[in-house]
């Protein structure tokens, strides 16, 4: 299990740091070639559109074999990344909008596809370690990778940078083979299963499945509904460079890095749905730390948001494995992405709207949803407690089995009954 789980965080790194680079050179090049900053930032976009896809790209993962699906992705990727060596000039932009979209579509699939994979991979025990070590190197990546593709790109251009990122997904595959997977027969979906709202009704099924996920859905919403405000912020009420980003993008990519190594031990303690609350409660209160018209506090405020945002991630991928009967693994998994991912395309422009009316205000509506609905997940009426104690649970495998053995299942996989 051991070996898997290094195999796994190889993956996350060697993945990370390939889309990480590409997907800031991608925009450089493009303004270079067409000299359009708003074409640029739409290359942007067609990276994130696919994940409204989803459900429809996560079903896939249920019909045929999921680890060879995953590589054959990576495969398909990499010659995507290829063809951009044919890029010479304006006339060939187009081809870099559709590699975005390939790497879109491939996010999509691998990200399921691991969340997949890995309950076949790893003990249920070692799920929120190992998804929390994936979560830093993927952060880890994001501050190294963006420096070394545009330093590459600047030194030796677009083509270079091509190169060094269609490697990645080919290594990637190679990783892919070499993880030892449990053999347990083959769980087809039933017929029912099989329907677009499948995913969605598995999903909601469960209460730490449903809550979990709609913590992360929420944290990652406010993310990009505050990100205006934060600018303005920085710029205006702080008086401070835009430069200054910069330092707070690295203060929260060194909070993810160290949410990423404990949320797996605070999920096995706690349960994910406790740390779930936990990690949306810690988004906002960044959000009312960065009220304050004080630099040193948008930093603190800044570590706070990358252990928060983590956390409700981390547990709410956890909480889909642990709970999903495997037949409909893929399925749901892709329909998590796309509740947890998807807002956000919605919350970024309203974000830009709403700091018309204010920064501050801004940063306090982000705070009250996202305590809102960390209050309201704590919040269980006492007939459905009752309920849950005395009605038959599904284990992950799908299997009927009575409550006290639900208890248990649950109790070993670190939520409480």
């Amino acid at each position: 299990m051991r070996r898997n789980a290094g195999l796994f965080v190889a993956i996350s790194l060697l993945s990370g740091f390939g889309s990480s680079a590409m997907s800031l050179v991608a925009g450089i090049w493009i303004l270079d070639l067409t000299g359009s900053t708003g074409l640029a930032a739409l290359a942007g976009l067609c990276v994130y559109a696919p994940v409204l896809a989803g459900p429809w790209l996560g079903g896939l993962l249920d019909r045929t074999s999921r680890r060879t699906l995953v590589m054959a992705v990576n495969l398909t990727l990499a010659a995507a990344l290829l063809s951009l060596l044919t890029v010479r000039g304006p006339g060939q932009t187009w081809l870099i909008f559709l590699v975005s979209c390939a790497y879109g579509v491939s996010y999509v699939l691998i990200d399921a596809g691991e969340t997949a994979l890995l309950p076949s991979a790893l003990s249920p025990a070692e799920l929120g370690d190992v998804n929390g070590w994936r979560s830093s190197a993927q952060e880890g990546m994001k501050l190294v990778a963006p420096l070394a593709g545009a330093g590459l790109y600047a030194w030796r251009g677009g083509h270079a940078v091509v190169l060094l990122s269609a490697a990645m997904p080919v290594l990637v595959a190679i990783l892919y083979a070499a993880v030892r997977l449990k053999q347990t027969p083959p769980d087809l979906p039933t017929e029912r299963q099989r329907g677009l709202r499948a995913g969605l009704a598995v999903l909601l099924a469960q209460r730490a499945t449903r809550v979990t996920v709609a913590l992360a859905a929420v944290s990652i919403a406010m993310s990009g509904f505050t990100t205006a405000a934060n600018y303005a912020m920085v710029t205006g009420t702080l008086g401070l460079p835009t430069t200054f980003l910069g330092v707070l993008f690295s203060a929260q990519g060194a909070g993810s890095i160290i949410g990423g190594l404990i949320v797996g031990r605070l999920i096995a303690r706690w349960g994910p749905v406790t740390v779930g609350v936990a990690g949306t409660t810690l988004f906002a209160v960044n959000c009312l730390v960065r009220c304050l018209p004080w630099w040193p506090g948008t930093v603190a405020a800044s570590v706070l948001a990358g252990i928060g945002l983590p956390w409700a991630l981390v547990a709410a991928v956890t909480a889909v494995q642990t709970h999903t009967p495997t037949a409909v693994l893929g399925r749901v998994a892709g329909t998590a992405n796309t509740a947890m991912f998807g807002p956000i395309v919605l919350a970024i422009p309203l974000g830009s709207a709403a700091v018309q009316l204010g920064d501050r205000s801004t940063l306090v509506v982000a705070a009250a949803i996202c305590l809102a609905f960390a209050v309201g997940a704590t919040y269980r009426p006492r007939r459905r407690r009752e309920e849950e104690r005395t009605s038959a649970a599904v284990l992950p495998t799908g299997e009927m089995v009575p409550a006290t053995a639900a208890q248990h299942t649950q109790t070993k996989n670190g939520e409480a009954p």
